[in-house]
């Protein structure tokens, strides 16, 4: 991608910013995305207007790349969890005047079935969870990505902890980091069928599930069927509270807002 045109800068890692990209790319608008993993790469087209860039951002890279690419608009359609990189973007928009549009999957309420069952139990927070002994002597199942696999360390004197990870040798040395034996770890990439969820539970006697606010799209609601039909107690932690100046679950809301490409073009600090 050579143009020096306006470009939209697209966080992405997430199956709806695959969308996303799919639909700018149709439209032949430049598009910058922006990834954490060689694997994420995937999931986007290869075209002429479309260019994805891998690795962490921090804010000299993020400023460069500003320059690099002549962003004119921000949307971010990151992981719902990944606070660092939407409020570095945050920041950027407002500091240069950009247009910025948050791009998140619908929060999953808890289906009518649960609340009659044992309704999930929804947390604010890792510290919320670890300071109480909701899994002392528990058989739990940790379904919330590997970095967050360092806060349980202490945990495997307490409880019987097991985990899935994403098939990436990252996952992996993060997970043996965190003191879980090759026994207690399943490397698996997603979606996972209702039927797959069901029978990981069951094979390996799980009492408790520890599973993140991520939506549909991040498997929640089978996690809700499935803990109903066995009877097994959820802990959902709930999405970071972040301040989005501007945000949307509408797909076309989104796509609309790349019409605004250019209009802050080009950036210029506060």
């Amino acid at each position: 991608m050579t143009s020096t045109s306006p470009t939209i800068w697209l966080i992405g890692g997430t199956q709806e910013s695959a969308e996303l990209a799919n639909a700018i790319a149709h439209r032949q608008v430049p598009c910058l995305v922006t990834v954490t993993t060689d694997a994420a790469r995937s999931l986007y087209p290869t075209t002429p207007t479309l260019q994805v860039r891998v690795g962490a951002l921090h804010r000299e890279q993020a400023e460069t790349l500003l320059r690099t690419y002549h962003i004119g608009c921000i949307l971010d359609a990151s992981h719902p969890f990944a606070v660092e990189i939407s409020t570095l973007a945050i920041a950027l928009a407002q500091h240069y005047h950009l247009p910025y549009l948050r791009y998140e999957r619908p929060v999953l309420a808890s289906p009518s079935f649960v609340q009659t069952l044992n309704s999930p139990l929804h947390l604010i927070s890792w510290q919320a969870l670890l300071t109480d002994n909701y899994l002392a002597g528990q058989r739990v199942l940790l379904t919330i990505g590997y970095k967050n696999l360092a806060l349980f360390h202490a945990w495997h004197d307490r409880a019987c902890l097991f985990a899935r990870i994403l098939p990436s040798t990252v996952a992996l040395e993060a997970a043996l980091q965190a003191g879980f034996t090759s026994d207690r770890l399943i490397a698996l990439r997603p979606p996972y069928t209702a039927a797959l969820e069901r029978a990981l539970w069951q094979q390996w006697q799980i009492t408790k599930v520890v599973t993140k606010a991520s939506g549909s799209a991040g498997g929640e609601d089978i996690k809700y069927q499935i803990a109903a039909e066995l009877g097994v107690q959820l802990i959902v932690i709930d999405r970071p509270a972040i301040a989005y100046p501007c945000q949307t679950s509408d797909f076309q809301t989104a796509l609309s807002f790349c019409d605004t490409l250019g209009t802050a073009y080009p950036p210029t600090p506060s």
